[in-house]
């Protein structure tokens, strides 16, 4: 960790001395720190809490620093009135203000619920103590209105937010665990937007081939494998912060350097739905891609999907929005791109994954990959349906010679360049270094209407 220092920031007078606010100075950069609570001992938002959790989101956005906070809440008392919502509310305002302008990152060390827990909500990242828990209505609440019984845990655990709603980004053992972590953190991001990311020395050499890697994708089509054994030979020293780890597991999200420069890393994950695209893969894909955006990472995308995950109740619930998201995401990044196909990269997962007509900086390929509408097999079970058997066998190693292959796709513009996949730990960093001064001029709106 950097050596720091901590100075007390007095920013709003005749406030609760149960928050506190600091400013912390390190060698790699200055941050903001806010607590609401002990780590022990959580207490109730008052208005005043609220004011002081404004105060320090404010004091960052004009410092144009990150903000963390450290939060143990039961919520606003139920006698306080209209008091406590005005601070929430207050907060609520300030923490908006800082989106996409500073990194702002929230750690629960043991509760927050009501009001507060719709904090975590707003901010870039959040970081749950493992016995901790965060939920809008309780166990009581639940009950009464369903009539279904429910703990703490089980309602809104840190498990329960890393692996099903997707609100924990991080879990961590312990709260000295996630000191360490936000440091890791703010290692990787700039100060704030209009900032780069800070080089991180390595002894990694840039040059180096990555001899056997092709031998981790399988020779079977529908071959299982693990993306992060690729991401860990390509970036350096095999380190990857994996953001969401438990969340959408079809879809890898990590900060990683190549060459000492951070990047932000997309990846489809073959182990889990078969790298499938689905509701939830796409929002954090499309969260995730957003930030990098903000915070000027370059985006290294690996592509090795199949398409979409079908299913009625995906539809229903709003495959088409969302799945929209993670194209709309792409598609206003104007932050430096990479796309390195592995394997499968068909229909509309091809377009929403980075594609070259998404507006990526380069298109890479592996011999591997194949780029088309379907694979061989769907192709012929539509062009082809009253074939026999052993005539769609010979139908589907003729589509797959004739259009499954990076060639055809080079051919055409969709891919700029195929490697070998030993070159792509140099290649991905040749290509990074005269993207890392690129500046795309924007022309001035109020903001876009993103299809949430």
């Amino acid at each position: 960790m950097s050596s720091e220092t901590t100075t007390s920031v007095e920013l709003l007078a005749q406030l609760s001395t149960s928050s506190k606010v600091n400013l912390h100075k390190r060698e790699s950069g200055d941050y903001i720190s806010v607590q609401i609570g002990s780590q022990s001992e959580p207490i109730a938002l008052s208005g005043n809490d609220g004011l002081k959790l404004a105060s320090g989101a404010k004091a960052a956005f004009d410092h144009q620093i990150p903000l963390i906070i450290h939060l143990n809440s039961t919520g606003a008392p139920p006698d306080s009135g209209v008091e406590a919502l005005y601070g929430w509310g207050s907060a609520a305002k300030e923490l908006t203000r800082c989106s996409g302008v500073i990194p702002t990152i929230i750690c629960v060390h043991q509760t927050a619920v009501a009001g507060s827990a719709l904090l975590l909500g707003l901010v870039d990242f959040v970081i749950m103590v493992q016995d901790s828990f965060t939920y809008v209505s309780g166990p009581r609440m639940v009950h009464e209105f369903t009539g279904v019984p429910v703990d703490q845990d089980t309602l809104g655990g840190s498990a329960k937010h890393a692996q099903t709603s997707g609100v924990a980004s991080f879990v961590v053992p312990d709260g000295n665990s996630a000191i360490e972590l936000i440091d890791e953190i703010l290692s990787l991001l700039p100060e704030n937007s209009s900032s780069l990311p800070r080089h991180i020395p390595s002894s990694d050499p840039t040059e180096r081939d990555l001899d056997g890697i092709e031998n981790t994708i399988p020779e079977s089509a529908t071959g299982s494998y693990d993306v992060r054994d690729i991401l860990r030979e390509v970036f350096d020293d095999g380190i990857l912060t994996e953001i969401r780890k438990e969340w959408a597991t079809n879809l890898v999200t990590a900060f990683a350097t190549i060459g000492g420069h951070p990047v932000g890393i997309v990846a489809n994950q073959p182990q889990s739905l078969a790298g499938t695209l689905n509701i939830a893969a796409s929002q954090k894909g499309a969260r995730f891609v957003s930030f990098c955006d903000a915070f000027n990472l370059p985006i290294i995308t690996f592509v090795d999907t199949p398409g979409f995950q079908p299913g009625k109740d995906l539809e229903w619930r709003g495959m088409i929005r969302h799945g929209a998201q993670l194209a709309f995401a792409y598609a206003q990044a104007t932050t430096p791109r990479i796309c390195i196909t592995l394997r499968k990269s068909y229909g509309g997962a091809y377009i929403v994954m980075d594609s070259k007509y998404m507006g990526n900086d380069l298109s890479i390929s592996w011999p591997s990959a194949e780029i088309a509408v379907m694979g061989a097999k769907g192709a012929v079970e539509i062009l082809h349906r009253n074939a026999a058997p052993e005539e769609r066998s010979i139908l589907e190693a003729e589509y797959d010679d004739r259009l499954l292959n990076p060639y055809i796709a080079a051919e055409r513009g969709s891919v700029d360049i195929v490697i070998k996949p030993s070159e792509t730990r140099r290649k991905v960093f040749a290509a990074l270094q005269p993207l890392l001064t690129k500046r795309e001029k924007l022309k001035k709106r109020v903001h876009a209407n993103t299809p949430l």
